[in-house]
Formats: structure tokens, sequence, C-alpha cells
């Protein structure tokens, strides 16, 4: 049982036996009242977002989760295809169920898969990973006192904001969480 205080953004909560993620929390403690949080969350299983708050000395289930290494293998329309690294059994996931993730998978990566009751709900790809950049408009001189940045595509397919040192070919690489540019590889 989790006390209002250990509720926070990440945290994989039971409710109706089912499994939400914390994506925003919310802490309000007014003068002589109690504490109030209001929590924002994601069922793991069905994407449906709920918003709840909580008082005073409410406690809440943490879901009984297991997270496993498995290697991405490729991915159609519907669905991505995983490889438990141990097990060697395959399964998929629906790519509405990965969500934004989606444009970052690339072949052979090694994600954590968080198992809900032995059925896979959902994965975290790395933080850092490394990407071609498969198409780049040429940068512009000039007109360039500040930061100056540009679009480039990369082998995914996914569109990110670089600085315009940044050319067709290059490696660099991108923070999976926020989508943003990091470094030159």
């Amino acid at each position: 049982m989790l006390s209002l205080s250990e509720i926070k953004m990440g945290k994989v909560l039971e409710i109706n036996n089912e499994p939400f993620v914390v994506i925003k929390t919310d802490h309000h403690k007014m003068g002589r009242g109690g504490a109030v949080l209001k929590v924002k969350m994601k069922n793991l299983i069905n994407g449906n977002v709920l918003e709840k708050t909580y008082q005073g000395n409410d406690k809440v289930d943490e879901a009984r989760t297991e997270t496993k290494k498995a290697n991405f293998l490729y991915k159609d329309q519907d669905n991505a295809y995983f490889m438990d690294n141990n097990s060697f059994e395959q399964f998929s996931l629906s790519l509405e169920d990965i969500g934004e993730q989606e444009k970052y998978l690339k072949e052979e990566t090694n994600v954590d898969v968080l198992h809900f009751n032995d059925n896979p709900v959902a994965i975290n790809l790395p933080i850092k990973m490394e990407f071609k950049v498969v198409s780049a408009p040429p940068g512009v001189k000039g007109n360039s006192s500040g930061n100056v940045n540009k679009q480039v595509e990369l082998e995914t397919g996914a569109m990110v904001t670089v600085p315009l040192f940044i050319n067709e070919g290059d490696v660099i690489r991108i923070n999976t969480e926020t989508g943003e540019y990091v470094e030159r590889a």
C-alpha cells in the first residue's frame, strides 16, 4: 500500500485489478485542511485516462509488475513484435499501446517490457538512443545570430529538431523521453 507521499510520476498503481501508470500528480496542502493529491493515470491495458483525487490517509495498492528485457524484432501496421531475452518467446504489443515510443523503435533494440499478471503491457526504451539521419535540408548560412534549428528525418521516420550543422548521413543521439536532440554520436 502506498501513501500519498509515495505516489509519484511513473509509479504503477492497481485500481480495479488493472494497472495504471501515474502520468501527472498535483499535491495541494490547505492551511488547516488535510493534504489533497490529484492524480492523472493511464491504464496500461486499454489506454484510458483516469483522474482521481486522494485525501489525507488514503492508501493505494501498488501494482505487482515485473520488468523483463526483450529485443525488438519488427513492426507491421498494427503491432510491434518482440522476443524475450531469457526464454526466447516472441510476443507482440499493439502500436496503440506503445504510443509515442513507436517512432523510436529500431530493430535489434533491447527494451524493458513491463509485465502485469504475466502479460506484457508496456515498454520502456533506453533513454538515449542513436539514429542515422536519412533526410536533412541544407543549413542556410546568415540569419544565425541565435540558436537556429532545422527538422531532419531519422531512419525510423521520426522528425526531430536539430542544430544547423547536422547533415544527411550523420548519426545523432536522441533523448527518447522528450524526443530532443542530445548530441552527435
